[in-house]
């Protein structure tokens, strides 16, 4: 039980973190990532917020995840989307809504806080197999369809989402270029760390209850 609860706390963590990091990068100006442009073009040209179309999109692909494995579909990932939409619009809409950046050293450096931010609360999240981002989900169904490697399943629908974003007017600039090849690398590198860090935790627990 002890280490249910660390291991939840990992991965709110890394909501918090994920979304502190996506918020970042929007605020700066410079370019998102692919999935986060095309939430953004949704919100200028159609209305509602950021987060509300993080999470009407992640439940757009968690049916369809569902209806190209012929499985039912994992509503449970509907939790992570409506958390992170929630906090992506607390971070945006409450905490950065009156902040206006024109310096762009200052926006460079807001916008790699970011990127560091989402690809530490990432690394905190995965420690969790519980209700997985439907985006991540569906670079697996991409993969077992098609029977492309996972990093060729990954580029070609971030690729797509970026096209789809670029023309109905996404932020993409050097931002979305860093988010794009420079996240990746920092997961792995921010992964194991992490992953020994929850580990010695739930190990610490085990000693202490054997001991006490």
């Amino acid at each position: 039980m002890r280490n249910r609860l660390i291991i939840g706390g990992f991965y709110f963590t890394g909501l918090v973190l994920l979304s502190f990091g996506i918020s970042l990068i929007i605020t700066a100006g410079l370019g998102a990532g692919p999935w986060d442009a095309l939430f953004v073009a949704l919100s200028y040209n159609i209305g509602l917020t950021v987060g509300s179309w993080t999470f009407i999109v992640g439940f757009i692909l968690i049916l369809l995840n569902g209806l190209l494995l012929k499985q039912k579909p994992d509503f449970s990932a509907l939790i992570t989307m409506f958390v992170i939409g929630s906090l992506v619009d607390f971070w945006l809409l409450v905490v950065f809504a009156d902040i206006t950046i024109a310096a762009l050293g200052s926006r460079l450096l807001i916008l790699l806080t970011g990127i560091l931010s989402g690809a530490a609360g990432i690394s905190c999240y995965l420690q969790s197999d519980f209700a997985r981002n439907p985006i991540d989900q569906s670079m697996m169904v991409f993969h077992q369809l098609t029977g492309k490697s996972l990093s060729f399943s990954k580029t070609f629908l971030e690729v797509a989402v970026l096209i789809v974003a670029f023309f109905i007017g996404g932020p993409i600039g050097v931002g979305t270029l860093l988010v794009a090849f420079g996240i990746g690398p920092l997961i792995q590198t921010f992964y194991k760390p992490v992953t020994a860090l929850r580990t010695k935790v739930c190990d610490s627990g085990e000693i202490n209850k054997q001991t006490a």
